[in-house]
């Protein structure tokens, strides 16, 4: 079967004061985008701080991923590496996955650390790769529209970190600025000066990749 996977790791997790804490929110993270997106292998952590899981679409892999790295921000920060081919289940419990969508996610997630080396390219978090053996014509898109998506995430402010992620929960400029204790004039800004506004424009279109 065709799937969007994903397999993501919590970066410099190590250097983590409290560990604990941090798995017991990343826990609460994977079970709330558990909940938002019922994917096909419902994401869970697999070892340390690494997790994974799997998707009917790529959009739906896509905007988990945004969900998961806006989620710990900004004290912890997340990569990501997304596969899209064929999922083989060689056992059902415990669960156990193979095959070339696996594959291309480990790649990717790989293209991701690699490029942490690299000055140019430090602002990498999310890498999409398409197996050889099921090519997408819109593979190299996607991971464009990913690049930007990266760094224009890495940019951002704590503040506007919280609210984006709060637009991307559906809440409303209004309902953000009671919540933060800020005008909706000071909300309403950051929308607009920092590109909350075409991130999440960005993310209910590249929800719609099938």
């Amino acid at each position: 079967m065709l799937m969007a996977t994903l397999i993501g790791d919590v970066v410099a997790s190590r250097g983590a004061g409290d560990r604990s804490a941090l798995h017991a929110r990343l826990t609460t993270l994977l079970g709330d985008v558990n909940t938002r997106f019922a994917p096909a292998t419902p994401l869970r952590i697999t070892v340390g701080d690494e997790f994974q899981g799997a998707f009917a679409t790529l959009g739906e892999a896509l905007q988990a991923s945004l969900r998961l790295r806006v989620g710990l921000l900004p004290e912890r920060d997340v990569r990501h590496g997304i596969g899209w081919g064929e999922v083989h289940v060689l056992q059902d419990e415990p669960r156990v996955e193979d095959g070339p969508g696996w594959w291309a996610a480990r790649e990717a997630i790989h293209d991701v650390q690699h490029a942490e080396g690299h000055a140019g390219s430090r602002f990498r978090r999310t890498v999409f790769r398409a197996a050889p053996e099921s090519p997408r014509s819109d593979a190299d898109v996607v991971d464009a529209a990913l690049t930007l998506r990266d760094a224009a995430v890495g940019a951002l402010s704590e503040r506007s970190v919280s609210i984006l992620h709060g637009l991307l929960a559906g809440h409303t400029q209004k309902d953000l600025s009671a919540s933060l204790g800020i005008s909706p004039s000071a909300v309403s800004q950051r929308v607009r000066t920092d590109g909350l506004a075409a991130l999440v424009a960005a993310d209910t279109k590249l929800g719609r990749v099938s």
